[in-house]
């Protein structure tokens, strides 16, 4: 399986486990990891079975002031601005996400903001026959679900799970 991690983040495929794949034909990407693993089957020429999205970062319904008080306060102070941004992808559980701290860079964060889901391009890796599927946790503190949820279920397999926040776990 083909993994891209989610902002400022390394090794935390290990929360999802459950929603993975070992198989050499899946993609999977957690929050901003999700938007690199759509893009890397979207430009892929080999065969991909399964795609999966976990938390997908979705900024596109975000007021312009959204995205600039963001990179503002990350400019501002990098890492009080990660150490709150993983507390907050971690919530509701207390799970310490330390141990997978690998600081983004402001281009990076640019980029998870900004990025938008192009439905021609899920239609398109849909055509292939590839399947995607979406998680979402209900008590996500990073993006707006019920905005991503409009826009995915129209035609992936999403799943919305109770009671679990932008990293899926329970607390």
């Amino acid at each position: 399986m083909h993994y891209f991690n989610g902002f400022s983040l390394q090794d935390e495929e290990k929360y999802f486990q459950t929603f993975l794949l070992n198989s050499e034909l899946s993609v999977a990407g957690f929050s901003y990891g999700a938007q690199k693993a759509l893009e890397y089957v979207y430009k892929s020429k080999e065969r991909v079975d399964r795609l999966i999205l976990l938390s997908p970062a979705f900024f596109q319904t975000q007021k312009p002031s959204f995205l600039r008080t963001q990179l503002r306060y990350f400019e501002a102070g990098q890492e009080a601005y990660v150490k709150q941004f993983l507390q907050n992808v971690a919530s509701p559980s207390n799970i310490d996400l330390s141990s997978c701290l690998n600081l983004g860079n402001k281009e990076e964060l640019e980029a998870l903001l900004t990025y938008v889901w192009e439905e021609d391009k899920i239609k398109e890796i849909l055509n292939r026959g590839t399947v995607i599927e979406v998680f979402f946790g209900s008590e996500d503190k990073i993006i707006k679900v019920e905005d991503a949820l409009d826009f995915f279920t129209s035609f992936t397999t999403t799943y919305y799970i109770k009671d679990v926040g932008h990293l899926l776990v329970k607390a």
